[in-house]
């Protein structure tokens, strides 16, 4: 079992940043790869980023250029630095976790204003 625990959610203008966290517990020898989802109300959840235990990334396209993922092994976390952030971009924001078991946070919103 992993256990999930997401942060740095919060209300942020137009243009601004944020950084969200992701702090990994329980088995987390066994993770793979660690990431972020996102849903926007009344949308499906889509993808935003993942991060291989080897370090490799790849970002939904909708946010490319956006948004940096970064893991730290050593802390079994991983963060989402999210940059120029658009009204678009308000939803709650998942972490996940495979191993290959797919693991979920509670989410943390993220609310973008014009």
């Amino acid at each position: 079992q992993v256990q999930l625990v997401e942060s740095g959610g919060g209300l942020v203008q137009a243009g601004g940043s944020l950084r969200l966290s992701c702090a990994a517990s329980g088995s987390t020898f066994n993770i793979k790869s660690m990431g972020w989802y996102r849903q926007a109300p009344g949308k499906q959840r889509e993808r935003v980023a993942i991060i291989t235990s080897g370090g490799t990334t790849n970002y939904a396209d909708s946010m490319k250029g956006r948004v940096t993922i970064s893991r730290d092994n050593a802390k079994n976390t991983v963060y989402l630095q999210m940059n120029s952030l658009k009204p678009e971009d308000t939803a709650v924001y998942y972490c996940i976790a495979t191993t290959p078991m797919t693991y979920w946070g509670q989410g943390t919103q993220v609310t973008v204003s014009a």
